[in-house]
């Protein structure tokens, strides 16, 4: 088997060898073993679930909570010439129908599910009959109430194992606590305890906060000195913007985004930065999920994270190459009440969430016991608009309806166009022969798309118009009308934010939030908001051995070059010491004029570790300069 893992690695995927600890989780899942796979961003969790299920017979069903990285991974497999498909809350009753009946005959390798389609009857009955090779949890640390994206319909996970009692279940996760490694494991029924853990220490990756009363001109200087491709994250989609033109203004190249941006220009923006047309990307927490690009050299947070895992996973998107690569926090004097205020001050009671829950109810214009599994187009800023309600208060309030298992956000994702053959081959001969207008069209979607008789397939109407020579509307009307006629079943495109009623609508005076839970979700933020404030205001210890206790992960060393690290090997060079190499700095760039760092550290007399750390000192102090490449006054 361990021939066969290889050879199936090197042949869909390219690649030689495994990562870290990827084959003991492979060989652990092909042994028929509950197991619980913690890789920190970047750590290839999907090889793991991917490549044992393609060494065996049957279907994996894999759970996971975020629709656009479902979609991502299904057209990846796709593109490997692997069959998969995902059912999210956009698809319709018929084509879910379909799409199960096809994985029952043995049609995918892959079926992705959300964790609320879980509990419909309709999956549940499929699921009986399909033969399951395994059940693959990501985001595992969904399941349990000490995570901190905590999701009741993972508590079904358990259950449904029951209608596949031989598949052995892989929980993925990039970011757990110890109780919530322990949580993981219990709520998903393990029959044994069996954890890999990758350790969450980056060496390559330096942790910086940075305390400033300037945060825009500090990040100016920062992405002077330190080149190559970056990443800055702030909170809201009106930031993003304005520090993208802030940043093209100062002559840098950058580019913003944000779920709110129609899925094409998202898609273009994204592919230029990944070819390094763009080196800025500057983003709300919208980015970064599922690409990755290995060389990204800096990530800069100009606000605040709301939590430590939130931070860990964004700042783990920068060094995957294992180059050295920078994390910043630019810190400014109000940052802190800013967070408490978005996280803690912005946290509703049962009274302003019920409030949210009527204004709904009468926006999607839902009786009671209506709307059960509905999908309704939703933009949160004109619905607090309509109804008078505060933007973050009312954000606060529909992220606990759907961690209550109530509703399912799903922010600016784009379902493609889709199509069905309906008529068999002899209804729709006849049908060209009487149209013949029409017959063009038809000829031109079965050539261009195989399988349309089979499943619901992703289509694009530019493309087929440009092959017909006519628009892409004038392709759409005629697929319409083919719809109407019952030839097809066409689903045009979306590409807006929506909102899944999970449940049918309930009288809002038995809304089913408990005051207990809702003060317990407010103790679990104010901890998780404590958590970031220790970490960006300890300044006596090692920004990333304070990152790896707070994962449970033990360390007797520093690391040697975060900016608590750095202060303490300035501090024992001594303030004689250091006033002596500054000056030898600034008196050998005065006559020599821009040098390399090595060459300046090579011809003075003095420690190669002081004269290291005292040119980054006198470069964060803009005490010297730097350009291409060299060291030079200022």
């Amino acid at each position: 088997m361990r021939n066969k893992i290889h050879e199936i690695l090197e042949q869909y995927w390219g690649y030689s060898s495994f990562r870290p600890l990827q084959e003991d989780i492979i060989h652990s899942v092909l042994n028929g073993k509950d197991t619980l796979a913690l890789l920190p961003t970047g750590g290839g969790k999907s090889i793991c679930f991917q490549v044992p299920v393609m060494a065996v017979e049957g279907i994996a069903i894999v759970i996971s909570p975020l629709i656009a990285l479902m979609d991502d991974q299904v057209q990846n497999l796709k593109k490997r010439g692997i069959s998969a498909i995902a059912l999210n809350s956009n698809l319709s009753y018929r084509e879910i129908d379909l799409a199960l009946e096809n994985a029952v005959n043995g049609l995918y390798k892959f079926l992705y599910l959300s964790p609320e389609r879980l509990q419909s009857d309709l999956v549940q009955e499929r699921l009986k009959r399909m033969k399951v090779s395994l059940l693959a949890v990501d985001e595992a640390h969904c399941i349990s109430q000490w995570g901190y994206d905590f999701r009741p319909p993972y508590l079904q996970i358990a259950e449904i194992r029951k209608l596949m009692p031989d598949a052995p279940i892989l929980a993925l996760t990039a970011t757990a606590t110890p109780a919530v490694v322990d949580d993981i494991q219990d709520k998903l029924d393990f029959r044994e305890k069996n954890v890999f853990k990758r350790s969450f220490y980056r060496p390559n990756l330096h942790y910086n906060v940075l305390k400033t009363e300037s945060k825009w001109s500090r990040t100016l200087q920062i992405l002077k000195r330190i080149a190559g491709t970056a990443i800055i994250y702030a909170r809201n989609r009106k930031h993003t913007v304005e520090i993208a033109h802030w940043l093209i203004q100062n002559g840098f190249s950058a580019d913003y985004y944000h779920a709110g941006l129609e899925h094409g220009i998202r898609q273009q923006k994204q592919q230029k930065w990944l070819a390094g047309e763009s080196r800025i990307m500057v983003c709300t927490n919208a980015f970064g999920m599922g690409i990755d690009k290995p060389d990204v050299r800096l990530v800069i947070h100009m606000e605040l994270p709301d939590s430590l895992e939130a931070y860990f996973q964004e700042a783990g998107r920068g060094g995957r190459d294992g180059q050295t690569s920078y994390s910043v926090v630019v810190c400014g004097p109000a940052d802190v009440h800013d967070l408490k205020s978005r996280s803690l001050d912005s946290f509703p009671d049962i009274q302003y969430i019920r409030k949210v829950y009527r204004a709904l109810s009468n926006h999607l214009q839902l009786a009671i016991g209506a709307g059960e599994n509905q999908n309704f187009a939703f933009d949160i800023q004109d619905f607090c608009k309509n109804y008078g309600l505060a933007l973050l208060k009312t954000y606060q309030s529909l992220k606990i309806m759907e961690k209550e298992g109530l509703i399912l956000l799903s922010e600016g994702f784009r379902q493609p166009s889709r199509l069905l053959l309906l008529a068999d081959r002899t209804t729709l001969y006849d049908f060209q022969l009487r149209n013949p207008g029409l017959d063009p069209l038809i000829k031109t979607l079965v050539r261009s798309y195989g399988g349309l008789d089979v499943e619901y397939i992703s289509i694009n109407e530019n493309l087929l118009a440009s092959r017909l020579g006519t628009s892409p509307q004038k392709v759409e009307t005629v697929l319409l009308q083919l719809k109407k006629q019952g030839l097809l079943d066409y689903l045009p495109k979306t590409d807006e934010s929506s909102i899944t009623l999970v449940q049918s609508r309930q009288a809002v005076e038995y809304l089913s939030i408990s005051d207990e839970n809702l003060s317990h979700r407010y103790e679990d933020l104010r901890k998780r908001v404590e958590s970031v404030i220790y970490f960006i205001e300890n300044d006596a210890h090692c920004r990333s051995r304070t990152l790896l206790e707070y994962f449970g992960e033990r360390s007797t060393e520093d690391c040697g070059h975060c900016d608590v690290c750095r202060k303490r090997q300035r501090d024992t060079i001594g303030d004689q010491q250091m006033d002596k190499i500054q000056r030898s700095i600034i008196e050998y760039l005065k006559s020599k004029g821009a040098t390399e760092p090595a060459q300046l550290v090579h011809d003075l007399a003095h420690p190669v570790e002081h004269i290291t750390e005292i040119i980054r000192f006198m470069l964060d102090e803009e005490l010297i300069g730097e350009k291409d490449g060299r060291l030079l006054l200022p």
